[in-house]
């Protein structure tokens, strides 16, 4: 009997496995988020946690330019008419 400590768990149901809610709590696992599985050489499975960006400028850095600016004067340049 392995004398590692055993942190939670569960039981697999249909090919599928709940995170027990303090692991999710712990690692921030929400909703989307996805789990990279690694299996080692030694036979035991390592899980990176990739959590999602969320929202529509999600990959939006922002303008980084060094000229400022006018959405009033330059609006139309983007192909928008403003009456």
């Amino acid at each position: 009997m392995s004398s590692d400590r055993i942190d939670a768990e569960s039981k697999v149901s249909g090919n599928q496995a709940n995170i027990p809610a303090r692991i999710r709590r712990e690692l921030d696992i929400d909703d989307g988020d996805q789990l990279r599985w690694h299996l080692e050489a030694d036979g035991s499975v390592r899980v990176e946690v990739v959590q999602q960006q969320a929202g529509t400028f999600a990959e939006f850095d922002g303008y980084d330019g060094e000229e400022t600016t006018d959405v009033v004067d330059e609006h139309d340049a983007w192909g928008v008419n403003v009456e």
